[in-house]
């Protein structure tokens, strides 16, 4: 006995074992299995799905988690916080699974987060809730007394909703000896009762008959259901209509039209009168087949009533039977087989989608997922998935009938920014239907489209002398992107113009991308201006592109031209405003100055030309139109005037045209003592109304009379000298050590005029003038007293030997016989004076190259 037990309790832990590995398994593989019973009240518990698929449950409550069924009826939920399995309403296996031996339902956990299904399958099984039941409660039953024993009268059967052990097992008769009760089973299993004759009937002894018929099923404890049976004992009709044949079977479509006849029953009674009138009629058919079918007691045609559903059913069983007015009867059975239609189009539901997917998503990512049924069968229930449009987008097959829509290659919202994606369905039928569902993806936008500038460089002309402020150029800059990422900011690049920084210059408005100028430019300062703008969106990291932008400074005619030569009497110190020589012998066309001007705009608007504005003896004098050279229009006459004034205008070419003027003084002379001549008559003026002419005079006047002031007194302190020689004891050797330049003479007093001796060197070309002094004008013109151990030497030596004295120099009473050099050699003091350049110079040291003056002087 001991081993028996251990026997049975090792099949018992390997068949656990088994179930355990078996659940395993399928968890593994995304499909879980429960069993419960029937008649559970709503919330019951059905299986822990967190523990099965090995997650916490709140994994699943933060992931989406729910369960769905692709009937329209929920019969479960996922409890949120236990992850449990649990009962959404009451659960009626009879009702659910009417005719089923095995009843299961099944569903779906779809985890949102994860983008995964798991398969549920729930068996509802059996519990005895239902009791056997006969469809008619009271029977009668009408036969001849010469129905022979051992007749059989077939029995309307009893309906158990339940199944199993729970359903019908047996039936009992009670009630009369001349009645027994035989079970057959027919082929599908079921047990069909029948009432046996016994005995022979005798009207005459008993005109009925009164039996119960008793179903019981199986269930613990058993449930039972009775009938009555009433036998009415019939006078004699020996002939009972007979079918032509025992089975009628029939094939239609699911769409045959309502009130078609299907078939027509046939049955014969071979006796007459009432005996042989035949009626038909459904033996034992269910409610469900009486609302389908109906049959004609007369003619025995049975019409479709309403229409055919293969999906609900593809075959009906029933018995009809066919009796006389002696209520003699035949049995036979009718099988209608429901062929399929392809009348159902695929039904395609979304079961979880997303509405945004970012651009840069990689390819593989699923963005929806689809469950497919058919309901018809074999090829009009297969069903093939598609995406017809060229979409970055393709289908994979998950389960059975689930299909998960992933990215196929990467997307670019700047090239499609919303996608609307069909996805089909379509069966084997012929013609085959289809249906189809729409998906909705919005493409979100990644920062990955630096701005565009619209011209691969900028330039623009801004006339100088701009106000400050003035717009100069915008710049555009697009960025393909969206919202943040494409708001384009701009900005200057560092940089330095003339030393100072760029921003001091220029600035450009940072949402617009407007330039602008921060001050008035100048074009003799600055011509051109080179910058970089740089662009950056909004993303982050943010993208950016710069541009180069050539700011060309235009010149306006703001300067008028300057006269380089002649200067002006302003820039000549004391009042030189520029004497030239011409010969009284010069040739028509002889150059005799050139006017120098420069103007410091460009272009145009420095071209220049000149003029001659105003002459003292018109028609002498022409001035080059171009070149500024002043030049004689004719030879010089006897009754020309020796000292003329020229007023050259010199105007650029813009517009308005700018202008400045040049005055030169022509001297008509043939020798340096007539150029000198008419320049110490230069005190009077030639203009008295002449500005230049009056300070001329007063400056030649005061430095005169500075210089016989400072004559004077170097006179007196000589004499004072001299008289107190006088008024000493006469010795020999008296005047030793008296320096022979104490004594003066005109000699004397060239020698200080030697000290003032220099060159200078005026030149057409520019502004510049050159001063060079004597190589001996820094010696004194008083010599100092010579050493003690040294005498002087008297007034009646050799005055050649002493230092400093010039070899013809005398005493003072001498000196003053000595005869005044002529006027050729020295000149008057006060032009020596006003003039520096004009000391004394021979005859012959007067000369003029390519257009230049040069006076050389030196005493």
């Amino acid at each position: 006995m001991c081993a028996a037990r251990e026997g049975r309790w090792g099949r018992r832990q390997r068949a656990l074992l088994c179930c355990v590995l078996v659940a395993a398994w399928e968890a593994a593989w995304g499909q879980l299995r429960y069993s419960v019973p029937e008649e559970l009240p709503k919330g019951s518990f059905v299986g822990d799905v967190a523990k099965d698929l090995a997650l916490q449950p709140a994994t699943l409550r933060d992931r989406g988690a729910r369960v769905v069924s692709a009937d329209r009826t929920q019969y479960f939920s996922l409890h949120a916080n236990s992850g449990h399995l649990v009962t959404a309403e009451r659960l009626d296996r009879e009702q659910l699974c009417e005719g089923v031996q095995r009843c299961v339902l099944r569903c779906e956990v779809i985890v949102e987060g994860e983008m995964k299904v798991y398969r549920i399958e729930v068996e509802i099984t059996d519990i005895n809730d239902n009791a056997p039941s006969f469809e008619e409660a009271e029977n009668e039953l009408r036969t001849s007394e010469m129905t022979a024993p051992g007749s059989r009268f077939p029995l309307s059967k009893a309906h158990d909703s339940d199944v199993g052990v729970n359903s019908l097992q047996s039936y009992e008769l009670s009630g009369d000896e001349h009645f027994s009760l035989s079970v057959q089973a027919g082929a599908d299993g079921e047990k069909r009762p029948e009432l046996v004759l016994a005995k022979a009937l005798d009207r005459e002894e008993a005109a009925f008959h009164e039996l119960v018929l008793r179903a019981i099923d199986g269930g613990e404890p058993a449930r039972t259901g009775t009938a009555r049976i009433r036998v009415s004992v019939l006078d004699a009709n020996d002939n009972a209509p007979v079918f032509s044949q025992a089975v009628y079977a029939v094939r239609v479509p699911e769409d045959v039209p309502v009130s078609s006849t299907l078939l027509t029953l046939t049955a014969t009674d071979a006796d007459e009168g009432l005996n042989g009138k035949v009626k038909y009629s459904f033996k034992g058919i269910s409610k469900k087949f009486s609302k389908i079918f109906h049959l004609d007691p007369e003619t025995g045609s049975i019409r479709l009533l309403r229409s055919l559903d293969f999906e609900e059913g593809d075959s009906y069983e029933m018995e009809v039977q066919a009796h006389d007015a002696g209520e003699l009867f035949d049995t036979a059975t009718v099988s209608i087989s429901v062929t399929d239609v392809n009348d159902n189009a695929p039904e395609l539901t979304v079961s979880s989608a997303l509405s945004e997917i970012s651009e840069d998503a990689p390819p593989g990512t699923v963005v929806a997922l689809l469950h497919v049924q058919d309901r018809d069968s074999g090829t009009n229930g297969e069903v093939r998935c598609s995406i017809v449009e060229s979409v970055p987008f393709r289908l994979k097959r998950e389960l059975d009938n689930y299909y998960s829509v992933v990215t196929s290659r990467e997307l670019d919202r700047e090239e499609v920014s919303e996608y609307n994606v069909t996805v089909w369905a379509s069966d084997g039928g012929s013609p085959s239907l289809r249906s189809s569902a729409v998906l909705a993806l919005r493409v979100l936008d990644v920062n990955d489209n630096a701005p565009v500038f619209a011209e691969a460089r900028y330039s623009a002309r801004l006339p100088e002398n701009n106000a400050e402020g003035a717009l100069v150029l915008t710049v555009r800059a697009w960025d393909a992107d969206w919202g943040q990422n494409a708001r384009v900011r701009y900005r200057l690049a560092e940089g330095r113009v003339r030393g100072a920084p760029l921003s001091s210059y220029v600035s450009v408005q940072a949402e617009t991308g407007a330039l602008y100028a921060l001050r008035s430019f100048d074009y003799e300062e600055v011509r051109e201006v080179g910058l970089w703008v740089r662009a950056e969106d909004g993303g982050a990291p943010a993208l950016s592109s710069n541009v180069s932008v050539r700011l060309l400074i235009v010149d306006e005619n703001d300067n008028a031209p300057q006269v380089l030569y002649p200067p002006s009497s302003s820039a000549a110190g004391a009042g030189w405003t520029g004497v030239e020589l011409a010969p009284r012998s010069a040739e028509p066309g002889a150059l005799v100055a050139k006017v120098v001007a420069v103007d410091a705009d460009a272009g145009q608007n420095a071209w220049l030309s000149y003029e001659l504005a105003k002459a003292t003896e018109p028609g002498l004098f022409r001035v080059g139109l171009h070149s500024g050279e002043v030049r004689t229009a004719r030879s010089p006459l006897a009754r020309d005037a020796p000292r003329h004034s020229l007023v050259v205008v010199v105007k650029d070419q813009g517009r308005p045209a700018l202008s400045a003027t040049a005055t030169l003084t022509v001297v008509l002379a043939e020798s340096v003592a007539e150029l000198l001549s008419e320049l110490g008559s230069a005190a009077a003026p030639a203009e008295p109304g002449g500005s230049l002419t009056r300070w001329l005079v007063l400056a030649v006047a005061a430095v005169s009379c500075l210089f016989v002031a400072f004559l004077l007194l170097l006179l007196a302190l000589r004499l004072r000298r001299w008289r107190r020689s006088q008024l000493l004891p006469p010795a020999s050797g008296a005047l030793r050590g008296v320096p022979a330049s104490h004594f003066v003479g005109i000699d004397g007093v060239r020698a200080f005029l030697h000290s003032y001796s220099h060159e200078v060197s005026l030149t057409a070309d520019s502004r510049k003038s050159q001063r060079r002094r004597a190589a001996d004008s820094c010696c004194n013109t008083l010599p100092a007293r010579p050493p003690p151990d040294k005498a002087a030497p008297l007034l009646g030596e050799d005055a050649a030997g002493a230092r400093g004295a010039p070899p013809d120099a005398l005493p003072v009473s001498q000196s003053l016989r000595t005869p005044r050099r002529p006027p050729s050699r020295c000149l008057p003091p006060f032009l020596l004076i006003a003039f520096p350049s004009l000391l004394c110079f021979p005859a012959g040291e007067f000369c003029m190259l390519n257009g230049r003056t040069s006076l050389r002087s030196r005493l």
